[in-house]
């Protein structure tokens, strides 16, 4: 209900003949601006869209309006102690083994990786970005070592002691992956074709469009083949059912988080022209695959 294609394709029409497409920008922080600002004008011409295709889309236009938020996750708060985020991460990893949400996550993301691999003969080189506690991270590197899973794996955080909580569970379990500091909108501390896919899962919703646009970009300079985004799809059943799964976890800020990205998982046209305008092209695409929203944008 809350992808409102219908209006969107027409809004995103309408927004490309009234603006210039995609809009040209020289820096990063004009990208952001830019990007932003788009994204603004798409979702006030979808709004007068909705209005004159009748009662129906307006009513599930409204819905969407009055569910969106840019609210901060209680996560995202420089004042919370890192040791209530840490345990609000690994509560975030155990609820996603319990939804048996990494197997799919890895079927998203296993073509990719093979078919880089046949493409450069070699391990194809993971890099994801907001990596959390590192149970994506984790569980290619079991699937590596169980199928033979042609990938090389590593996790990046901005926040020093998510990097150290995972390097010390990857040395735990044995795994061979390791987490370093990356600030995701410039990425300074990669080397250039160090990776060829960058990967975000489940964090696509903490940042502004023109963040990730900025990411896309930089993801390009970089060197990488892929951006692979994985977000919840936005839609009534996931608004209920992320608070209801994360309040089996017994934390109270979880759930409350919960329902705030719920509310801000971007719909699959908005991610399609955050796509656009950090690219100038359409080779991208993105890809319904319950309870997620993926988006792919070829760079090389």
């Amino acid at each position: 209900m809350l992808q409102l294609k219908t209006a969107g394709y027409i809004a995103l029409e309408n927004l490309h003949k009234r603006l210039p497409f995609p809009p040209q920008w020289q820096t990063q922080e004009e990208l952001e601006k830019v990007t932003n600002h788009y994204h603004t004008e798409f979702l006030e011409e979808r709004f007068k869209v909705s209005r004159t295709l009748g009662a129906f889309f307006f009513a599930a236009e409204m819905v969407d309006r009055s569910i969106r938020t840019d609210e901060q996750e209680h996560m995202d708060d420089p004042s919370l102690p890192v040791v209530k985020k840490l345990a609000m991460i690994r509560a975030l990893d155990n609820m996603n083994n319990m939804m048996s949400l990494y197997p799919q996550y890895i079927s998203v993301i296993e073509p990719s990786i093979r078919e880089i691999a046949r493409k450069k003969k070699r391990n194809t080189k993971v890099l994801e970005l907001a990596s959390g506690a590192g149970g994506l991270a984790f569980a290619l590197a079991e699937r590596a070592k169980r199928s033979a899973l042609p990938v090389e794996i590593s996790g990046s955080e901005i926040v020093p002691e998510y990097v150290e909580y995972s390097n010390r569970v990857a040395e735990e379990r044995n795994l061979p992956v390791n987490f370093r500091i990356i600030n995701a909108f410039t990425m300074d501390a990669l080397e250039n074709c160090s990776c060829d896919i960058i990967l975000v899962s489940q964090s696509l919703h903490h940042f502004t469009p023109g963040q990730l646009a900025r990411i896309i970009v930089q993801s390009r300079r970089h060197g990488a083949s892929l951006f692979l985004g994985l977000d919840g799809h936005r839609g009534m059943d996931l608004l209920a059912g992320v608070p209801l799964i994360a309040m089996l976890q017994g934390n109270s800020v979880l759930v409350l988080d919960g329902y705030t990205s719920a509310r801000k998982f971007y719909s699959e046209l908005e991610l399609d022209l955050i796509a656009q305008i950090a690219t100038g092209s359409n080779r991208h695409d993105t890809e319904f695959s319950w309870p997620l929203t993926v988006l792919r944008v070829p760079l090389g």
